[in-house]
């Protein structure tokens, strides 16, 4: 039996689906929304290849290596992003969130907020992780900011950690959030969704 099984994560700007097949035609759009698999920093699948992208993280959450979401607008019903919890660590408690990208029109809104919200509460109060960790290119200034405002802490840096697409390699930061960290933490992400303007679409 594997550690994690699929769950449907529901909050008020967003809920994350477990993904399959029906979210490809989406993802295939969301991804375009900023042509974010152009960005050279990332990893993010081209819409023509965005259906074999999606197959592959299934295979890969069937075999109990990842656990991988679809983030779905909840008025529109459509997908507009996905994540995944990565690096599944069941004797240990812990785990990674990442491999997570969103169009560009519901970027620095509250919808990442949430996400983040609602994966870190699954992960520590359901799970009982003792950690969990984020990753992303040193050079990824947005990402890296994005997480430090989560209240994550870097760990350190995996120099010449990876093979990008173009060739070059990938310096990667890791951050984490231990369990002792979680109440204060929460209590922040809370209020940032609090604050949020009521009218402000995701």
């Amino acid at each position: 039996m594997f550690w994690l099984t699929p769950i449907t994560l529901r909050g008020t700007h967003v809920v994350l689906e477990p993904l399959s097949p029906d979210h490809s035609s989406d993802l295939q759009i969301a991804v375009a929304d900023g042509r974010l698999h152009e960005l050279w920093y990332t990893s993010v699948a081209s819409p023509e290849n965005m259906a074999a992208d999606v197959q592959r993280r299934i295979d890969q959450g069937a075999a109990g290596l990842i656990m991988p979401f679809a983030a779905v607008d909840p008025e529109t019903g459509k997908a507009v992003g996905m994540t995944s919890y990565l690096n599944l660590d069941a004797k240990n408690k812990r785990l990674e969130i990442g491999a997570t990208w969103y169009r560009k029109s519901v970027q620095r809104s509250p919808l990442n907020t949430e996400v983040k919200l609602l994966l870190l509460t699954h992960a520590f109060e359901e799970l009982n992780c003792i950690a969990v960790e984020f990753r992303t290119h040193f050079l990824n200034q947005q990402s890296r900011r994005a997480i430090e405002r989560l209240g994550a802490k870097l760990d350190g840096v995996l120099r010449c950690h990876q093979v990008m697409a173009n060739g070059t390699l990938r310096d990667t930061a890791v951050y984490s959030i231990i369990a002792c960290e979680w109440p204060a933490i929460k209590a922040g992400l809370d209020h940032k969704l609090e604050k949020s303007p009521p009218k402000q679409r995701t």
